[in-house]
C-alpha cells in the first residue's frame, strides 16, 4: 500500500476530532442539531486552517444514514464514501480550474434533480474567488432560492475578491489561524501514535515555521521525519529549516548588551557556517527580543514550556533598559523587511546588528541613553540651556533614536562673527549713520550670540527683543520696521 502524507492521514472526520476553530464549529453543530440548516456557508480563511476539512464533515453530517446530525456514525456507507472522496452527491468542485461560464451553467443544470444516493446534493466550489464576473452572475439566482435538497459550501482565501451579492446570500463563517501551542500539541499527538522520537523543542520549531496552517505543519513535520530518518530532534529541524540556534541567540543578544561588536561579528560567523536563512535569523532574534520586554514588563508572567530558555532571557533583559528593547525590536523588524533590498543577506544581518550596536533611544535629557538598566529620573531643573541643548538634540534625531555623540560636548553649533569685530550692540557698532553694511545675517549672528541688534545683553531673553526700539533698525539704514527675527 502507497504512503498516505500526515495531512491526509490525520485529517479530521468528524467536528470532536477538529482542533481549534471553536467559533465555527460551536454555529455549525447547533444548526445541526436543532435543524435550523442554512442553503449557503461560506468559509474563509488562510491555507491549511481546516475549511475543506469542515465542509466535507458538514456534508457528512447531513447525509449520514443514520439521519442529520452533528456526530455522524462514520461507518455507514454515506459516511464512508465521504470521507474516501467518491460521494456522488458531493460534488466538489475547484474553482480555478472551471472559471469559465459555460463550466458554472454546467454545474447548475443537474441542480433541479434529486439526489442520487444522499439526503442532500452538496456543492463544495472550494477557492471561490477564481470564478469570473460571468460565472458569479449566473450562479446568483440558484444560490439564493436553491431547492430543498440542495446546499451549497464556498470555500476561499480571499474573500475580498467576492462580489457582494454572494456575500449577502451565504453565511459566513471566518477561521482563523491555529495558536502555536494548539500546534504543538496536536504535532506531539501525531508523533506519538506514530511512534516517532522526537524533542518538543523540535516539534515547537515546526510549528513556529508552520505560521498558523495545520496542513502546513504536518507536511513540514513529514519533511522533518524524511531528513531525521524518522526522528524530529532539534538540531536536524533548525538545520533543515535555517533557523537560530538558542545559543547563537544568547551570544548575539549578550554581546549587544556589552557593546562588543567583534563579539557580535564572531558570532554572525560561526551562525553563517550553517548557511542559514538570514530573514528566519531575523524572526528568531525579534522574537527573542519580545520575550526578553515581556519578562521584564510583567515580572509574573507564566512560564512557557521552556523554563530553560525563559530564565536565560530574563537573565539577559536584566541588562538592557526597557527603551533599548523596544528599540531593538524595531530595528530587527525592519531590517527584516529590507533584507532583500541589502547586497548579500549576511550583509544585511550583520548591518541589521551594527544599527542595533550603533543607536540608543533619546533619553529624557536629549542625549543617547547609556546601555543597561535604566537610571532613576533626575530632578527637574530649569536650566535655560539644558532646554536649548534638548531641543536641539531632539531636532536631530530620526525615527526616535540618535547616534551616540563623538564626544561629550553639547551638540548646537553657534555661528559668531570673529570676537574682534563684534560689538555688544548695533549702537555701538560706531556711526549709525554708516552702518550699511552692517546686514540683517550679521545682526542675526549679534542677536543669538549677545542680544544684539537692540542693544540687548547677553543674559536678556531673545524674546524681549522685539519690544526694543526700532530706531536703532531706522538709522541703520534697513527698510523693516522690525528685526529678521
Amino acid at each position: 500500500m502507497s504512503y498516505l502524507v500526515l495531512a491526509r492521514k490525520w485529517r479530521p472526520r468528524t467536528f470532536d476530532e477538529m482542533v481549534g476553530q471553536e467559533h465555527v464549529r460551536r454555529a455549525l453543530v447547533n444548526a445541526l442539531d436543532s435543524g435550523r440548516i442554512h442553503h449557503a456557508f461560506l468559509f474563509t480563511g488562510t491555507r491549511g486552517v481546516g475549511k475543506t476539512t469542515i465542509a466535507r464533515i458538514f456534508a457528512k453530517s447531513l447525509n449520514c444514514e443514520r439521519g442529520v446530525s452533528s456526530k455522524p456514525c462514520g461507518e455507514c456507507g454515506a459516511c464512508r464514501d465521504i470521507d474516501a472522496g467518491r460521494f456522488v452527491d458531493l460534488l466538489e468542485v475547484d474553482a480555478a480550474s472551471r472559471t469559465k461560464v459555460d463550466d458554472t451553467r454546467e454545474l447548475l443544470d443537474n441542480v433541479q434533480y434529486a439526489p442520487a444516493r444522499g439526503r442532500y446534493k452538496v456543492y463544495l466550489i472550494d477557492e471561490v474567488h477564481m470564478l469570473s464576473t460571468h460565472s458569479f452572475n449566473a450562479l446568483l439566482k440558484t444560490l439564493e432560492e436553491p431547492p430543498p435538497h440542495v446546499k451549497f459550501l464556498l470555500a476561499t482565501t480571499d474573500p475580498q475578491k467576492l462580489p457582494m451579492t454572494v456575500l449577502s446570500r451565504c453565511l459566513q463563517f471566518h477561521l482563523r489561524r491555529l495558536p502555536l501551542a494548539l500546534i504543538q500539541e496536536r504535532l506531539a499527538q501525531i508523533a506519538q501514535a506514530e511512534k516517532v522520537e522526537f524533542e518538543p523543542a523540535a516539534l515547537k520549531a515546526v510549528a513556529r515555521g508552520a505560521d498558523g496552517s495545520m496542513r502546513d505543519a504536518l507536511s513540514l513535520l513529514d519533511q522533518v521525519l524524511a531528513f531525521g530518518g524518522g526522528r524530529a530532534l532539534e538540531a536536524e529541524v533548525r538545520s533543515l529549516l535555517g533557523t537560530l540556534d538558542r545559543r547563537h541567540v544568547e551570544a548575539i543578544v549578550t554581546a549587544l548588551a556589552e557593546g562588543d561588536g567583534m563579539a557580535l561579528m564572531q558570532s554572525v560567523a560561526r551562525l553563517d557556517e550553517r548557511a542559514p536563512d538570514y530573514h528566519q535569523a531575523l524572526g528568531e532574534l525579534s522574537a527573542a527580543i519580545q520575550r526578553m520586554a515581556l519578562l521584564q514588563a510583567l515580572p509574573d508572567l507564566p512560564a512557557s514550556e521552556d523554563e530553560e530558555e525563559d530564565a536565560a532571557l530574563a537573565a539577559l533583559a536584566g541588562r538592557f533598559a526597557p527603551e533599548d528593547l523596544q528599540l531593538l525590536y524595531q530595528i530587527a523588524i525592519t531590517s527584516r523587511r529590507d533584507l532583500d533590498y541589502a547586497p548579500d543577506a549576511r550583509a544585511g544581518f550583520e548591518m541589521a546588528l551594527l544599527r542595533m550596536l550603533a543607536f540608543r533611544p533619546e533619553s529624557a535629557a536629549g542625549g543617547p541613553a547609556p546601555p543597561g538598566p535604566a537610571p532613576k529620573p533626575a530632578a527637574r531643573t530649569s536650566a535655560a540651556p539644558a532646554a536649548r541643548r534638548a531641543s536641539s538634540s531632539r531636532s536631530a534625531t530620526r525615527e526616535g533614536y540618535t547616534a551616540r555623540p563623538w564626544s561629550s560636548g553639547p551638540a548646537s553649533i553657534a555661528i559668531s562673527p570673529p570676537a574682534t569685530s563684534r560689538p555688544t550692540s548695533c549702537a555701538a557698532a560706531g556711526s549709525l549713520a554708516s552702518a550699511s553694511s552692517h546686514d540683517a545675517k550679521v545682526c542675526r549672528s549679534h542677536a543669538a550670540a549677545d542680544g544684539c541688534c537692540h542693544g540687548l545683553s547677553s543674559s536678556s531673553s531673545p524674546l524681549s527683543a522685539s519690544n526694543a526700539s526700532n530706531s536703532v533698525w531706522a538709522a541703520g539704514g534697513f527698510s523693516a520696521s522690525r528685526c529678521p527675527r
